[in-house]
């Protein structure tokens, strides 16, 4: 972060196939180490699981499991003399995209399924169902912040 000015954002440029660029951001945190090649071939093959799976358009069930495990809310840690407390603060949309897109991937990461694009797949349409879990860890950020909504006055 830095002192003097304000770091300009950067235009992700829309994927080839869909032409979307929440489907670039998603591509791009699946990505490791530079293959990005790799990274593609995975999401694009877990959409054509949804396809088969669901019968449904499998850009849509994409974008409502995002929008599903969007959180609202977050808790952040406050210092106010000498005890810490976990205030209540609401999220700017692109970090609940974010948030949204790291908690889908992180969690697909750990399902039982043999290939990535088979838990990829079944994560988003779980999302996509309102259950799993990502929907779960959103559930519990909320619960948190809701427990904490008398530290709300802290908020600075």
């Amino acid at each position: 972060m830095p002192r003097r000015r304000v770091v300009a954002k950067r235009e992700v440029l829309p994927d080839p196939k869909y032409h979307d660029q929440l489907v670039t951001k998603f591509i791009n945190v699946i990505m490791k180490r530079g293959k990005k090649s790799l990274a593609e071939s995975i999401f694009y093959k877990s959409l054509d699981l949804i396809e088969k799976r669901t019968g449904e358009e499998p850009l849509e069930v994409f974008k409502r499991a995002v929008e599903n495990v969007k959180p609202l809310l977050e808790v952040k840690s406050r210092r106010v003399g000498g005890s810490t407390y976990q205030i209540p603060v609401d999220i700017k949309p692109e970090r609940q995209t974010a948030l949204a897109i790291r908690w889908i991937i992180d969690n697909s990461r750990r399902r039982g399924e043999r290939t990535m694009q088979e838990r990829l797949a079944a994560e988003l349409i779980d999302a996509a169902h309102n259950r799993g879990a990502s929907i779960k860890k959103k559930e519990d950020t909320h619960k948190m912040a809701e427990a904490n909504k008398a530290f709300a006055h802290y908020r600075w």
